[in-house]
């Protein structure tokens, strides 16, 4: 009888094999262990994703989405598979940097049973950092960012699934908030360093530019009227509104000016899920979220622990 896993490593995927493939093979050393197990989706790939994994790594359990659902529908079926104790949620374009970050991971939950998902140190850049020494502690933070985090798996089961009609952006929030109404911690593990090969400067030269800043906006603005305290609405919507006129639209980028008129209307339209998901913050939960140290999304190597 094969023995229960203690890590699932989950890779959702969508038609950039050149990506999984560069990612296998740098956490192979993990793939390779006992006490741990590798689930992907491919979320409709047309790359020859799929043949490539049921060649090349016969171990991984493959699940596919014929026709492509989105990123968080991907995340919430790979995560309905894991029978481990821990999740780990890696982006395809994404390695670990940090050798053996699995005792690490281990260590820092069995250390404080309160905490529900640690998110690691994340290096954004095509290449590796040349100096990988950080001063930063672990602490506890508002959310995480979703290319590379861990789950306690008791703590996933016990919020609501992600939000598949978000699509793309949003649902890191949305689990936040659902564990801190139910007194779980989020925490940050700087021990654990991780490249995600990704130009971030170029991203708004890519054709779905207005596509991705449609669906950054809109998941803000379901967060508001699904969690926020009814008073505290009004302003952050407007104020974030503004925010974009005066940086982009003002200054000439009218893709800017479609993707924020775009998503207005997605809200509107969004409002029946509002009204059924909603799970508002009290004023002082509100109070109690927003002292939390904000989410650690970035790590440069010149960066110094504040103090």
């Amino acid at each position: 009888m094969q023995a229960k896993k203690k890590f699932s490593i989950l890779i959702t995927t969508k038609n950039r094999k050149d990506d999984l493939v560069f990612t296998l093979l740098k956490i192979n050393s993990l793939l390779s262990r006992e006490d741990v197990e590798c689930i992907i989706c491919d979320d409709g790939s047309e790359d020859g994703t799929t043949d490539f994994i049921e060649a090349n790594y016969p171990k991984i359990l493959l699940i596919r989405n014929e026709k492509s659902k989105g990123l968080i529908y991907s995340r919430n079926r790979l995560l309905s598979l894991v029978s481990s104790e821990y999740a780990i949620s890696i982006d395809d374009d994404l390695h670990f940097i940090t050798q053996n970050p699995l005792e690490i991971i281990e260590e820092a939950f069995d250390k404080n049973p309160k905490i529900a998902l640690l998110g690691f140190r994340v290096f954004w850049n095509l290449k590796e950092p040349q100096i990988t020494y950080s001063e930063e502690h672990s602490h506890r933070m508002k959310s995480f960012v979703g290319c590379g985090h861990v789950w306690r798996m008791k703590a996933w089961r016990e919020i609501p699934n992600y939000p598949d009609w978000f699509v793309f952006y949003g649902e890191e929030d949305f689990a936040s908030y659902q564990l801190f109404k139910r007194n779980w911690e989020i925490h940050y593990l700087p021990e654990v360093l991780v490249n995600h090969r990704v130009d971030i400067k170029g991203r708004k030269k890519n054709a779905d530019y207005t596509i991705r800043l449609r669906r950054s906006l809109r998941s803000g603005w379901y967060l508001y009227f699904l969690f926020y305290p009814i008073r505290h609405i009004p302003r952050r919507l407007f104020y974030t509104i503004w925010i974009q006129l005066k940086t982009k639209v003002f200054k000439g980028d009218f893709k800017a000016l479609k993707a924020l008129i775009l998503a207005l209307f997605d809200v509107v339209i969004s409002i029946p899920k509002i009204i059924k998901n909603a799970n508002r913050l009290s004023l002082k939960e509100f109070e109690n979220y927003q002292n939390l140290e904000e989410t650690k999304l970035y790590w440069n190597p010149k960066e110094k622990a504040k103090t």
